[in-house]
């Protein structure tokens, strides 16, 4: 998607910067390129399972710390 915009006659510079940056806005193009810029692949089901896993055992871990008194 592209814009065009072109300068008007007695047109300054700030407010053709203006004009640009609000016509970005109102598209979403920038939203779109965050979104593109920070995608993550998801994660298959063998990673899912072995988080998973850890998560349970740090659970336990803390929880027998917490009884033992040292957090």
């Amino acid at each position: 998607m592209a814009l065009k915009i072109q300068r008007q006659t007695k047109e300054t510079s700030q407010k053709l910067a203006y004009r640009f940056i609000r016509k970005i806005r109102e598209s979403g193009i920038l939203l779109e390129a965050r979104k593109r810029q920070f995608w993550e692949r998801p994660k298959n089901e063998r990673a899912k399972r072995e988080s998973a896993l850890r998560r349970e055992e740090l659970k336990k871990k803390y929880e027998q710390l917490k009884r033992m008194g040292k957090i």
